[in-house]
């Protein structure tokens, strides 16, 4: 759902408003959005499939009442919904990618499909791999809208505004790219969290997470380490936006995105139990909710 609602309010906040640009077509119209909306989610349901899948003896361990997979649908179930699920998006994908005439798109979304096969079969239990993996992948839904939309391409710019039709605006390919930048940092900061969660299960199954190498103590402080990493350029931002007509954008960032984070980074090593590890994980998505709600801030001010 998270990954729906931010595809679409990237779609309707950044990128369908170049429709009113003197030289662009924009070609995700709502309803090839749609498609490639339905074609990432439905591929990232099926990893989900596919992780839980593999996945039954730690989850047995570390949330037993969460469960699915051999209590509610069968093994075999499960491997026909994953497979079922990726035909459907890899074919929503093919179809995008045939009215762009660009059928190397289409590899991009079965990359995806064999990262994910892999991430639960291998990576995930390996250290730092599994981690940046799933950041990469959610970040790439964010980049995959600038991908899939050719009339983004020209805006390929080292540039945080823009000239269109003799008005200063901010430059969309860099919302997108921020905004992906964002949920890499984010996403990576909560696998970690969730490995210190999982810590028990793991071991057992002979996992080598972050957690487990290198101790809970250590794992914070990289967690804290990318914190940092995801508030300079916020903070960078902010300062550039409150000089000018956007302050209201800026100040949103600052209390709702920036101070959120930095709470996050001071609780972070008060405890170390499971519970406070969860805490933190739903915090995180918090974070991100309200990271992709200052599009809505982006988009009045800009229009």
């Amino acid at each position: 759902m998270i990954v729906a609602l931010t595809q679409w309010m990237v779609w309707y906040f950044v990128i369908h408003p170049m429709n009113s640009w003197a030289n662009a077509i924009v070609f995700l119209t709502a309803f090839n959005c749609m498609l490639l909306s339905l074609s990432t989610v439905l591929i990232a349901a099926a990893g989900y499939i596919i992780n839980d899948y593999f996945d039954v003896r730690i989850d047995l361990i570390n949330k037993p009442n969460d469960v699915i997979i051999e209590k509610i649908i069968p093994r075999r179930a499960a491997i026909l919904w994953h497979s079922f699920l990726n035909v459907i998006g890899l074919l929503a994908a093919l179809y995008l990618a045939w009215r762009l005439h660009n059928f190397f798109l289409i590899f991009i979304q079965i990359a995806c499909t064999v990262l994910l096969w892999f991430y639960s079969t291998k990576f995930k239990r390996e250290f730092i791999k599994g981690n940046l993996i799933v950041a990469f992948l959610v970040a790439f839904t964010v980049l995959i809208l600038a991908v899939f939309e050719p009339s983004l391409y020209p805006c390929f710019r080292f540039e945080l505004f823009i000239f269109e039709a003799g008005n200063k605006i901010i430059n969309p390919l860099g919302v997108i790219i921020v905004y992906a930048y964002f949920a890499f940092i984010l996403t990576w900061m909560r696998e970690i969290v969730k490995d210190m969660e999982d810590f028990k299960g793991d071991i057992e199954e002979g996992c080598v997470t972050m957690p487990i190498k290198i101790g809970l103590q250590k794992s914070q402080w990289f967690v804290t380490f990318l914190g940092v990493l995801g508030i300079l350029p916020l903070v960078i931002a902010a300062i550039k936006l409150m000089q000018g007509s956007w302050s209201i954008l800026g100040i949103y960032i600052l209390l709702a995105i920036i101070a959120p984070i930095l709470y996050l980074l001071y609780i972070l090593p008060r405890k170390t139990t499971k519970l406070h590890y969860q805490k933190i994980s739903k915090l995180l998505k918090v974070i991100m909710i309200t990271g992709v709600l200052s599009l809505l801030i982006y988009w009045l001010l800009q229009y």
